[in-house]
Parts: structure tokens; C-alpha cells; sequence
């Protein structure tokens, strides 16, 4: 259950980073081209697999009495996940680009209702204040890149996808208490190499005869995003209180925004900065406005 004690200060800027990172994803994954959304999935946890394993047997503890229990929750961490981008992938097929990613940013709301109703987390209203400032830079951020409603299907997706992404961030935050950062890590890497194995396969997806720049986007995805972003990301878990976490990784939509205008010469108009900057506001409210009660993690 999500505690009282206050966010390490190193975990959140862990969290912030990897969230940062994330921002290269979906330059990666339009370089991926043709590779279809799947077999992207695919790829990403395969080539981060072998890496990860080498990491989470380097961090092997002692057994603990609960550790099955840990890992069982990162496996449905993992289980969300899959869905989440799958949901998100599909979204994107019947709206816009700003519709879906908007949607997932819904994702702190879940993550705040789940604590309080299931969890018995005492949330401040200055955290409230700061879910909110942070859902209003989103939303300016996706109007400004051109979100709009579409026939409604794709919004049905991209919501469904913010709630696998909520379930995500609670069922790993569980899985942290337990394991440190690499185990949990390989846990959810490796039911994701599989989920989007079979997925894949089943629907028909091609998996080979792409050109090199593909394959050179497809180890970037594994490498940079998944290895090195969601090592922070899962390190930082462990070491702030879960609300806070789901907060800290509404900073990728703000990267997304920094890095096409660095490297793929995207306009940034004034009213991203201020969509950029209400974000950035609202995480900082949270940052001071800890909830109630939360297990020490194992440090790692």
C-alpha cells in the first residue's frame, strides 16, 4: 500500500530521465517502417532480453518469502503492458497520433483512483491540484499537434490503452516492493517478449526483410528504450510513492515535443511551451505532495 514516507529525490529524477528517454520511442518506431506494430513489440523486448537477463542475475538476492508473489506481479505487469501498446498501436489506425497519446496520458487519474478506493492511499489536494495541472498540459500539447475527435473508435482504444498503462504502473510499483530493479525488469521484459510473440505470429505479422535502417531503429528501441529508459523507470518505481510515478512519466510527451524539434525539425509553437511548462508544474506538485503509507522497496 502506497506510504507516507517522502519520494527519494534521486528516484524521481531516475524517473524523469527514463521518461525523458521514452520521448525517442516513437521516432524509433516510425524508423522502423515496415515493420508492423507487433512485431515492433517484438523486437524491442527480444533484443533488450538477453542484457536485461544479464543484469537481473547480476542483482539476485537471497530468497525472500514473498519473491513468488513479486514475480508473479511483474508478470502481469507485464501482461499490461503488452496491452497497453497493443490498444495504443491499434488507436492510432482510426484516430490521430494527438488523439492517442493524449488518451494514454489519462493514465495518473487510474493510477490516483486505484490508490484511494483499493489501497487506502490518503491523496493531498495539492496532488489533485498537480494531476490536474499536468492532464491540462497534455491536453494543450496534444490540441497543438492537431488532436481532434474522430469517429470514436480510436479514442475507445486509446482509453482502454491509459488504463493498461495505470494497471502497468500499479501492478510494477507491487512488483518493486519485492525485487529489485533489474529482476522486476526481466520479469515484465520477458512476458512482453512472448505476449507480442504469439500476438504477432497469430495476426500474420511479417518478421524479417526489413532494410538495415530498420533494424538499426529496432535495436535503439531494445537498447536505448527499453534497457536503459525502463531500467530508470523500474529503479525509480522502487524509490517514490506509485502515484508520484505515474506522474513522473507524463515527462514523454514533453521529450517527444524537445526531440522532434531537435531532430526531426518539428515547429514548436508558443502554446507547447506552456502546455510543456503546465506538466512540468503539475509533477513538481506532486513531487511535494506525497501520500499516506507506501512498503519500503528493495533497494537496487
Amino acid at each position: 500500500m502506497d506510504g507516507a514516507r517522502k519520494p527519494d529525490a534521486r528516484g524521481l529524477a531516475a524517473l524523469i530521465l527514463g521518461a525523458s528517454l521514452l520521448g525517442f520511442a516513437a521516432m524509433l518506431v516510425r524508423w522502423s517502417t515496415p515493420a508492423g506494430p507487433l512485431a515492433v513489440g517484438f523486437y524491442r523486448m527480444a533484443i533488450a532480453l538477453p542484457p536485461v537477463a544479464w543484469l537481473a542475475w547480476r542483482a539476485r538476492g537471497s530468497a525472500r518469502p514473498d519473491i513468488g508473489r513479486a514475480r508473479l506481479w511483474a508478470l502481469v505487469a507485464g501482461l499490461c503492458f503488452v496491452g497497453d501498446l497493443w490498444m495504443w498501436h491499434s488507436s492510432l489506425h482510426h484516430t490521430s497520433a494527438a488523439n492517442a497519446t493524449l488518451l494514454v496520458t489519462l493514465a495518473p487519474i487510474w493510477v490516483a483512483v486505484v490508490s484511494v478506493v483499493w489501497m487506502g492511499a490518503k491523496l493531498r489536494r495539492r496532488f489533485w491540484a498537480g494531476v490536474i495541472l499536468a492532464l491540462g498540459g497534455a491536453l494543450i500539447l496534444g490540441l497543438a499537434k492537431g488532436a481532434r475527435w474522430g469517429t470514436g473508435l480510436g479514442e475507445l482504444l486509446g482509453a482502454l490503452a491509459s488504463l493498461a498503462y495505470g494497471a502497468f504502473t500499479l501492478a510494477l510499483g507491487r512488483a518493486r516492493q519485492e525485487l529489485s530493479a533489474p529482476e522486476a525488469l526481466f520479469w515484465v521484459v520477458l512476458c512482453c517478449t512472448a505476449g507480442f510473440g504469439v500476438l504477432g505470429f497469430a495476426q500474420g505479422e511479417a518478421f524479417s526483410g526489413y532494410p538495415p535502417r530498420a533494424w538499426w531503429a529496432l535495436a535503439g528501441l531494445g537498447l536505448g528504450v527499453q534497457v536503459a529508459a525502463w531500467w530508470l523507470i523500474t529503479w525509480g518505481m522502487g524509490h517514490v510513492p506509485t502515484n508520484l510515478g505515474a506522474m513522473g512519466l507524463m515527462t514523454q510527451p514533453v521529450a517527444t515535443v524537445i526531440l522532434g524539434w531537435l531532430l526531426l525539425g518539428e515547429s514548436v509553437r508558443p502554446v507547447q511551451g506552456l502546455g510543456t511548462l503546465l506538466v512540468l508544474a503539475g509533477i513538481a506538485a506532486c513531487a511535494f505532495s506525497p501520500p499516506v503509507a507506501e512498503k519500503a522497496p528493495i533497494p537496487g
